[in-house]
């Protein structure tokens, strides 16, 4: 089932206080960025974000699912209504998460 692009606005709208949050349509699902890191994504109407230590720190119960057969498990965030937990979960992700690597041009 892919992701409806409501859910989508909906999560850019919880997440608009970050500057240079950016998405990408991956096969009917949303992979999000910040600052051209990837952070996680949207799969089937669900907010999925990368298995970080300090994010799994921070929230009392994990869920960990799968975005699709045979992917690693990510981080299912349930709690989605508190934007300013949202913005300082992301920002504190960006802290630790690895920057993007760089392409080589052939």
């Amino acid at each position: 089932m892919a992701s409806s692009k409501e859910y989508l606005d909906f999560i850019l709208e919880q997440l608009s206080e970050l500057e240079e949050m950016s998405y990408r349509p991956m096969m009917g699902e949303y992979i999000l960025y910040y600052h051209g890191k990837i952070i996680g994504g949207i799969y089937d109407n669900r907010l999925l974000l990368k298995p970080v230590k300090l994010v799994l720190d921070q929230l009392r119960q994990t869920k960990l699912e799968r975005p699709y057969e045979g992917a690693k498990e990510m981080i299912l965030l349930e709690d989605i209504e508190d934007k300013s937990f949202l913005t300082r979960l992301i920002k504190d992700m960006n802290e630790v998460l690895p920057a993007p690597k760089v392409k080589k041009k052939a």
